[in-house]
């Protein structure tokens, strides 16, 4: 529960070694402690010192807590502000609660643990407030317009409110949008964020195209008329046109094969296409969006992908950031995670605490938010308590020291006497991914940042 920037706690007590106990604990654990022991006294201190949070005694003379909970609600609607009663109580602290404070703990407190985990689920849930609230300040002074269309992609960062703007500018222009990104870091939340954000009345369609080979990429997109090959006994409408009048969504493009490149260009620049076994043309009458996680610079200039469809296709064009490079938005993730898997369960939802959160934002998240997200879930099965530790996320277990930390973004080449080539290093990046995977390709590819496809052709290729 400590924080390199000491968070200030005030204590309204009336009772001298109660209050003299909660200091010196919450002192060793960290925090800027002020004690009032008084009514008046904490109102006081309340208005010069602004703490973080305040733990409030009810039954006090001649300002009692009731009193002193109304004006600090009068001042302030979110400082979180914890009850401590007496046996007997009970009345009074549903009065406070229904007053707007946040919890209450019952006296006398034999074990401080009690205390550290109510501190750490308000302080938590006071910073989510004070998150969700710089976000839609920020979203007014920076953001979209209309930042429902955003809402899914969870951020405070400002990089990723520049993206949603730059979107929201360019969602309603016929041309396409290359969004690229590592694995995980919700380029299809995006894309659909996008179609929203377009107006656009048809559906939003989705393929991800990596698996297909040059026949089924045409009959899947362009679909086929009856007789149009062996085995084709009726009509087949492809997903162009089922996406008329909305958005065709291109997953994993970076890796779709030269003749499959050459038809799609085709259709992007004459708007317009063929059913397989047709003579007729149809209009093509969707937006195209496409992803890929290959490297903006690796696609202008690699093997295997046309520079001519790629300057076309990267019409407009975006990059989402990993995980790593937007830490502060891990708490806020982490909670709606969370949250998301104990709904169902009809689970109460389990704090993080600061120490945990810390751990999380050292963690490099090779699959970024999708694996934030299985981490979650997977972290609520084997907990069983109200507070979450790192024991229940084993990749954590892995993270190095913290002077492995400070050197954990060097860069490997730096004392290198000769540098590699690109296709050596990357060669060789992919046979220590294998080797760390154990042979398992889709470990091997989240820990590349790639998708199992991509890795899957790479390895083909030699």
């Amino acid at each position: 529960m400590n924080a390199s920037d000491p968070t200030r706690i005030l204590i309204i007590e009336d009772e001298p070694m109660l209050r003299l106990t909660l200091g010196d604990h919450l002192r060793d654990q960290g925090f800027e402690v002020f004690e009032a022991g008084d009514g008046q006294t904490g109102l006081d201190l309340f208005r010069t010192q602004h703490p973080s949070l305040v733990t409030l005694d009810l039954r006090m003379t001649p300002l009692d807590g009731h009193a002193v909970l109304a004006a600090i609600r009068q001042e302030d609607q979110d400082v979180p502000v914890i009850i401590i009663s007496g046996q007997g109580q009970m009345n009074d602290v549903i009065l406070a609660l229904r007053a707007g404070a946040f919890d209450y703990l019952q006296k006398p407190i034999f074990d401080m643990a009690i205390l550290d985990h109510a501190l750490d689920r308000a302080l938590e849930r006071s910073a989510l407030k004070r998150g969700n609230a710089r976000l839609s300040r920020s979203f007014l002074a920076e953001g979209p317009q209309r930042p429902e269309d955003f809402a899914l992609l969870l951020t405070t960062n400002k990089r990723m409110r520049d993206i949603f703007r730059y979107c929201e500018a360019v969602a309603q222009s016929l041309e396409p949008v290359l969004i690229t990104g590592e694995t995980g870091v919700g380029k299809e939340l995006l894309a659909r964020a996008l179609h929203r954000s377009s107006r656009r009345v048809g559906p939003f369609v989705a393929v991800n195209v990596a698996g297909l080979d040059d026949q089924a990429f045409s009959d899947t997109l362009f679909g086929h008329v009856r007789g149009a090959f062996t085995g084709a006994d009726r009509p087949r409408e492809g997903l162009m046109e089922k996406a008329a009048g909305g958005t065709l969504f291109l997953d994993e493009v970076g890796d779709l094969g030269q003749q499959a490149q050459v038809r799609l260009l085709r259709v992007l620049q004459e708007r317009e296409y063929h059913p397989l076994g047709s003579d007729t043309l149809r209009p093509l009458r969707a937006r195209v969006l496409a992803a890929t996680n290959r490297q903006i610079d690796e696609l202008r200039g690699g093997r295997g992908f046309r520079s001519d469809f790629f300057y076309r296709l990267a019409t407009h064009a975006v990059t989402l950031p990993p995980l790593r490079e937007r830490s502060e938005d891990i708490p806020l993730l982490i909670r709606h995670f969370l949250t998301e898997a104990c709904v169902p369960l009809g689970r109460p939802v389990p704090a993080c605490p600061p120490s945990l959160l810390a751990r999380l934002k050292a963690y490099s998240f090779p699959g970024n938010v999708r694996e934030l997200k299985a981490m979650a879930h997977d972290a609520l099965g084997r907990s069983t308590g109200g507070l979450l530790g790192p024991e229940a996320f084993p990749a954590l277990a892995v993270l190095p020291d913290a002077h492995d930390c400070r050197n954990a973004h060097k860069n490997p080449f730096a004392d290198l006497p000769s540098l590699p080539t690109l296709r050596a290093a990357a060669d060789a990046l992919v046979i220590e991914a294998m080797r760390r995977a154990e042979g398992v390709q889709k470990t091997a590819a989240v820990l590349l940042g790639i998708s199992p496809q991509a890795l899957s052709e790479r390895l083909k290729r030699g």
